[in-house]
């Protein structure tokens, strides 16, 4: 454990304050930064910001404030700066020269985190595509960081030697990726028209990262009538704890199931070549039935953590969808506001308000359920059987005529065994 500490690397923090263009304080943005890089294993040794309107064209910040970042990287021996916005090639390589250190931005720190994370083979093909297209500008102003041997933050993921290839070369493994992933594409899609087939709803966990989605997951899996410790999902206190996406089958006491997908966090200035990267992985989002709305209410900037989802879920054409938005950690302490008819307080880690969320997707998802009393003659024994599995029986005589069955089942099912309703 002490190896590890000794081991980890430090870093120095850059942001730039520029007034009124910023729609989030810069305060705000650059703890998100330091919980960044905490999640990519560094330690945060200083925090600069500068107060300027307009970025340098060469260095980002202005002469007088690199000086003061090198001074910085001096005194408390840093290894690495890393600045909160996105930073050109030329950017970068002027700013290493004149400080000494390896320069980042904060999607280089955000790609890194990703391939830290990435379990599945889709994620990590994600992530290799997302860094390929962000390096690829980028080879000659990062010459200096490519030529460093030892590993930390910035060099995992596609590797050096990958990234020392000529361009054509690159781009023809970019296309091979997206190749793979669009055969894993196809494979999503059979497995959705096979839920959408057996009438199977679609629930999807939306919000920021680290606002407990899939401590939440966890929770309603357990509510769940066929529990299975091996279908819990990674659950941490840590931005992007969660990369890969979950799809677990919830069975109800009431025998009322849906698809359970969880997806990866959003985060302020997520850059858009991460959301194109990452689309496979939000298209589980796109293709729900409901979506719930996962905000860490105990979290003093929640406010910005919701527009910011808010504003991913209208970029990717989402927000028509039903959504439901849960205030999670009410443990911890209620920073609610603005709480409305669709929205909940919860605590996923305790279970508080569990029971009122899962009456209340009941209510949105099986609204078209209608009560029913069939009579279905014993030579139709197959359709007895489906509706017994299928639905939660209240009722169930056996008469001269056939096997008498009362449920509440689905509008499609109610039609289409009408032949054999009994008349009110």
């Amino acid at each position: 454990m002490e190896e590890n500490k000794v081991n980890k690397q430090k870093a120095v923090l850059v942001g730039m304050f520029q007034g009124l263009k910023d729609e989030f304080s810069v305060e705000e943005s650059m703890n998100e930064l330091a919980e960044l890089t905490l999640a990519a294993d560094a330690e945060v040794v200083d925090i600069i910001i500068q107060n300027k309107a307009k970025i340098e064209a060469s260095t980002y910040i202005g002469s007088g404030k690199v000086e003061e970042v090198r001074i910085a990287v001096e005194d408390t021996e840093a290894d690495i700066v890393i600045f909160n916005d996105e930073l050109s090639g030329a950017q970068m390589r002027n700013l290493e020269a004149l400080i000494g250190v390896t320069i980042l931005d904060r999607t280089a720190l955000i790609l890194d985190i990703f391939a830290l994370r990435a379990q599945t083979k889709i994620a990590k093909l994600q992530v290799e595509l997302a860094q390929l297209k962000y390096r690829l500008p980028r080879l000659i102003g990062m010459n200096g960081n490519l030529s460093r041997t030892g590993g930390g933050i910035g060099t995992r993921g596609p590797g050096e030697q990958k990234l020392e290839l000529d361009r054509r070369k690159i781009q023809d493994r970019i296309d091979e990726i997206k190749r793979q992933i669009a055969d894993a594409d196809k494979n999503k899609i059979v497995q959705r028209q096979l839920r959408e087939k057996n009438e199977i709803p679609v629930v999807a966990l939306v919000g920021y990262t680290n606002s407990g989605k899939s401590t939440l997951m966890n929770t309603l899996i357990g509510k769940a009538t066929e529990l299975d410790v091996e279908r819990h999902v990674f659950e941490k206190d840590m931005l992007f704890a969660t990369l890969d996406t979950y799809s677990r089958r919830i069975v109800l006491d009431d025998k009322k199931e849906f698809i359970l997908t969880d997806t990866v966090g959003f985060v302020s200035k997520l850059p858009h070549s991460l959301v194109s990267a990452f689309k496979a992985t939000l298209d589980e989002a796109l293709n729900a039935d409901l979506l719930l709305h996962v905000v860490d209410a105990s979290n003093d900037n929640s406010e910005m953590q919701v527009t910011v989802t808010l504003q991913v879920l209208t970029e990717l054409k989402a927000n028509q969808i039903p959504m439901v938005t849960l205030y999670n950690k009410i443990d911890k302490g209620n920073q609610v506001l603005n709480q409305t008819a669709e929205s909940i307080c919860i605590s996923a880690k305790t279970g508080e308000n569990i029971d009122r969320l899962i009456k209340k997707i009941k209510e949105m998802l099986f609204s078209d359920h209608k009560h029913a009393k069939f009579i279905i003659p014993y030579a139709e024994g197959q359709v007895a059987s489906y509706l017994c599995e299928t639905y939660k029986v209240s009722s169930l005589e056996y008469l001269e005529e056939g096997t008498q069955i009362e449920a509440e089942v689905s509008i499609a099912d109610y039609n289409r065994y009408a032949a054999y309703l009994m008349e009110a």
